[in-house]
C-alpha cells in the first residue's frame, strides 16, 4: 500500500490547493482508516469555495492486476445515479413538458395506480421523493412487473400504505423516472443526460459502458463473510451494445440503470456535486437548472428520512452540520457524495471493496473517511 500511495501522491500534486504537511497527515491518518477495514481502494476528492481544493487516490483498482486507484478511474457509483436522472427531470419541468404534480401514470403510458388505494393519484414528485408506495418486489429492471396489461403479479410491486404518506426506497421508481425522460424529450435516456448534464459541465462519464474506456473502469470487490473474502463482481459493467440494437424509448431504458447505472470518477463526480452545491450552476459558469428547481430538489419530503427529490439532507455525518447529498451500494461499492451548500464545501469518498460491520444508518467507513477530511480540511 505504501508503494502505492507514494505515486498517487506525486501523480495529484495539481489537484491538491492544501500543504505538503496538511497531506502528509492526512494521507497517514486515512491509510490507517483504510487499513482498519480493509479496503481495495478509496477515491477522495474535496470541492470548497468553488474549487477543487484536494483529490487522491489509494489502493488498488484491480487486485488480480496489482493495478493502482488513479484519480481518473471511473466506478458504477449505484444509487447517487438518482440525482442525474431527478435533474434531468427538474430540467424537462422548466421546459414546461411536465410537472410535479402530474399523474404517474399519463407521464410513464400505463396505468400507475396502488390497487389497495385505486383513487389516490400517484405524482411524478411522490415517485422522486420515494414516497410512491411502490417497492422492488417484483424487481426493478423491467417495467412490465408494474405493468397491469403486462403482469398478472403488477399488485405485488405496491406496497399497503397510501401513496404520499410513507417513504419506502424503491429501484423502480428511478428505473420508471429514465423511461420518463425519454418519453418527454424523445432522446435515449443516456444520450440526454450526457448531452444535458455531462457535456456542459465537462464530465467524463455516462450510464453507456460502451461509451466509456473500458481500461478506466475500476473492478468492485464484494467481501464475503464466509469465506472472509473479496471477490470481482464484473457484471458491473456488462456491455450494453446487444440490447441497444433492439432499443425502445420509454421501454428498454432499465439497460442503462437510471437509478444506479452512472460511471464517473470521484473527481468529476465532485465537480457535479459542485452544481447543487451551488444551485444549479457549475463551477464552470454553465447552469444547467435554475436555482428555483436545485432547492426543490434540496428540501426534505419526509422530515424523519430527510429525502428531497433524489437529494438526502442529514446531521448524522458531521455534528452539528446538515449535509446534503447521496449514498450508493452495489457490487461491493460503496460511495457518498455530501455537500453543504451554505459554507461551500463538499465531499466525495468512494471505495471498491471493503469490509464493514452491519450497519444501521451509514456505512461506518464512509463515515469515518467524511469525518477526518471535514476536520483535515475544511475545519482547520
Amino acid at each position: 500500500m505504501k508503494k502505492y500511495l507514494f505515486i498517487l501522491i506525486l501523480g495529484v500534486l495539481s489537484c491538491s490547493q492544501i500543504s505538503w504537511a496538511q497531506q502528509n497527515t492526512f494521507d497517514h491518518k486515512i491509510t490507517d482508516i483504510i487499513k482498519q477495514y480493509q479496503a481495495i481502494g478509496l477515491s477522495v476528492a474535496v470541492v470548497k469555495n468553488n474549487k477543487l481544493l484536494f483529490s487522491q487516490s489509494y489502493g488498488l483498482k484491480n487486485k488480480e492486476e496489482n493495478q493502482a486507484l488513479r484519480n481518473d478511474d471511473i466506478f458504477r457509483i449505484a444509487s447517487i445515479s438518482k440525482s442525474f436522472s431527478a435533474t434531468a427531470i427538474m430540467q424537462l419541468i422548466e421546459q414546461k413538458k411536465c410537472h410535479l404534480d402530474d399523474d404517474f401514470s399519463d407521464l410513464i403510458g400505463f396505468k400507475i395506480r396502488n390497487p389497495n388505494f385505486p383513487d389516490k393519484k400517484i405524482t411524478l414528485k411522490m415517485v422522486l421523493s420515494h414516497t410512491s408506495s411502490i417497492n422492488d418486489k417484483n424487481g426493478y429492471f423491467d417495467l412490465e412487473v408494474i405493468n397491469p396489461t403486462q403482469s398478472k403479479n403488477y399488485a405485488n410491486s405496491y406496497s399497503t400504505y397510501e401513496p404520499g404518506t410513507k417513504y419506502a426506497y424503491c429501484n423502480l421508481n428511478f428505473n420508471m423516472i429514465g423511461a420518463v425522460i425519454e418519453r418527454l424529450s424523445g432522446q435515449r435516456f443516456d444520450l440526454y443526460i450526457k448531452e444535458h448534464i455531462l457535456n456542459p459541465l465537462r464530465l467524463y462519464a455516462g450510464y453507456c459502458v460502451d461509451s466509456l474506456d473500458k481500461k478506466k473502469f475500476v473492478t468492485l470487490y464484494e467481501y464475503d463473510i464466509k469465506k472472509e473474502a473479496f471477490s470481482p463482481q464484473p457484471n458491473a459493467y456488462n456491455p450494453r451494445s446487444l440490447e441497444i440494437k433492439n432499443y425502445t424509448l420509454g421501454h428498454s431504458t432499465p439497460i442503462f440503470s437510471p437509478t444506479g447505472g452512472m460511471k464517473i470518477s470521484a473527481v468529476d463526480l465532485a465537480m457535479y456535486m459542485g452544481m447543487h452545491m451551488n444551485y444549479g450552476k457549475g463551477f464552470n459558469g454553465q447552469r444547467i437548472i435554475k436555482k428555483g428547481s436545485s432547492k426543490i430538489m434540496q428540501i426534505p419530503i419526509t422530515s424523519d428520512e430527510g429525502y428531497g427529490l433524489a437529494l438526502k439532507a442529514t446531521d448524522k455525518l458531521i455534528p452539528n452540520k446538515t449535509l446534503i447529498g447521496h449514498t450508493g451500494s452495489a457490487y461491493g461499492l460503496y460511495s457518498a457524495m455530501f455537500f453543504d451548500p451554505k459554507e461551500k464545501f463538499g465531499i466525495v469518498v468512494i471505495t471498491n471493496g471493503v469490509h464493514v460491520p452491519e450497519y444501521t444508518d451509514f456505512n461506518p467507513f464512509l463515515k469515518d473517511c467524511i469525518q477526518l477530511i471535514y476536520k483535515e480540511m475544511i475545519q482547520n
